[in-house]
């Protein structure tokens, strides 16, 4: 029997462990290798080829889409599930757009992972329903610009207006434009609020 060779990338141990363990439990799979950060990944992808990547959405040095993205800018065909802990629609549509052939929660049942990675070794993809559903309730228009994602940072960070108009050298009556434009998007009532809708729905990060 031939098997799907599978990368693992993840910087926590024991959930490297035990996603090797499965791996290893399953007669048509073998683990081809593992890594711990995003730069290890890349190197290790080209040093042993697999078939299929289980990439953490966060790694130490980098994020698992920017992995991912180096990794198919020398191999287009390459066939990588992301893991992660986060439902936020904007991370799965980046991760989607790096070339991610499926999303999965790791609060999913080993089982399911064991049938995404033959699925994706199929040649096909997989969006598990709560994220497809997250994802599809986005999907109207309202991404923010990168000078937004910018502001809605500052504002995280506890900057005032005019901190923020310094840093970003504007004025700080653009800087109330770009807040109201953030808020509309966001459907926030306060600044408070647009943070915390930015961090769970992946547009920042703290």
């Amino acid at each position: 029997m031939t098997r799907i060779r599978i990368l693992i990338v993840d910087d926590h141990p024991l959930f490297l462990e035990g996603i090797a363990t499965v791996i290893a439990h399953a007669e048509d799979m073998e683990l081809a290798g593992r890594a711990t950060s995003g730069r290890q990944a890349v190197e290790e992808f080209k040093r042993v080829r697999p078939e299929v990547t289980l990439m953490d959405l966060r790694l130490p040095d980098m994020s698992g889409i920017a992995a991912v993205a180096a990794i198919r800018a020398d191999f287009p065909d390459a066939k990588v599930i992301m893991l992660t802990t986060f439902e936020g629609d904007v991370e799965i549509q980046r991760a989607l757009a790096a070339g991610v052939r499926a999303y999965l929660l790791k609060s999913a049942p080993l089982e399911e992972l064991v049938q995404v990675i033959r699925k994706v070794h199929s040649g096909r993809k997989h969006l598990p329903p709560e994220v497809a559903e997250n994802l599809v309730g986005h999907f109207d228009g309202d991404a923010l610009s990168e000078r937004e994602i910018e502001v809605l940072r500052r504002m995280a960070e506890g900057d005032r207006n005019r901190d923020i108009g310094e840093c970003l050298e504007i004025s700080e009556e653009t800087v109330k434009v770009h807040i109201r434009h953030i808020m509309d998007k966001l459907g926030a009532k306060d600044r408070t609020q647009a943070v915390a809708i930015g961090i769970r729905r992946g547009v920042i990060h703290l």
